[in-house]
């Protein structure tokens, strides 16, 4: 399941975020994408109440542990059980829902017991697309103020995820994706509708994703130091 994904660089600070997302890019964005991976803060897209705007507000992903929170437990949420558990029930009710943009994201090929293939998704011809995520505020002790964190909505994997699947494991679910025309409902701009929201949550068929094996860098064996080369004993 995805625990990694690239956003672009400078997406919070060159857009608005007052439309829901186009094909098109934005003139000066910066096109450099960054990796963000699971305890890493996310900027995601809110709905401000007071304002009737929407904003970007920085997140842990990964819900906080309840005997740790320094260790992001849960950092998922299945949408057909989202509005149910006990853990997510009350942030998804309460309206508590988020967009993060990816560029692309990351998904597990199990190919044995002890090794997990990186296969990175790009969903094409989206230049950017939108996940749901939900998200909650937690008082911890060792903290002076409440702190921000959120889960990425998984669904059903499509087909081509589940081509990923082994016998080793199955790849059986991905982010939910929305469509630009659920954003709103999603975010609660004109009503927070729980079942709306939920409904809003689908699997993404019938796709012209590129999918590709990340291949891990090979590391390199140091030379000998040598007088004209000395960079060994460094």
């Amino acid at each position: 399941m995805c625990g990694k994904f690239t956003a672009m660089a400078s997406w919070a600070q060159v857009v608005a975020f007052s439309q829901p997302l186009t094909a098109d890019r934005i003139e000066g964005a910066n096109d450099e994408p960054v990796t963000l991976k699971v305890m890493q803060r996310l900027n995601v897209i809110v709905w401000d109440e007071e304002t009737k705007a929407r904003k970007v507000v920085p997140m842990r992903w990964g819900f906080p542990h309840p005997k740790n929170w320094r260790v992001p437990q849960p950092i998922h949420a299945r949408s057909e059980t989202m509005d149910e558990l006990k853990t997510f029930k009350p942030p998804f009710l309460a309206g508590k829902r988020g967009i993060v943009l990816m560029r692309t994201f990351n998904e597990g090929k199990q190919v044995s017991k002890s090794k997990c293939e990186q296969w990175t998704i790009d969903p094409i011809p989206a230049y950017m697309t939108g996940a749901a995520f939900i998200f909650d505020n937690f008082s911890v002790p060792d903290l002076p103020a409440p702190f921000l964190a959120c889960v990425l909505v998984t669904v059903p994997a499509n087909e081509l995820i589940r081509s990923l699947s082994t016998e080793h494991a199955e790849a059986d679910r991905m982010p939910a994706f929305l469509d630009p025309a659920d954003w709103a409902t999603w975010l609660g701009e004109g009503g927070n509708d729980p079942g709306a929201a939920k409904a809003a949550c689908k699997t993404v068929e019938g796709v012209r994703w590129k999918m590709t094996k990340e291949e891990r860098q090979a590391t390199q064996k140091r030379a000998k130091p040598t007088v004209s080369d000395p960079g060994g004993l460094i």
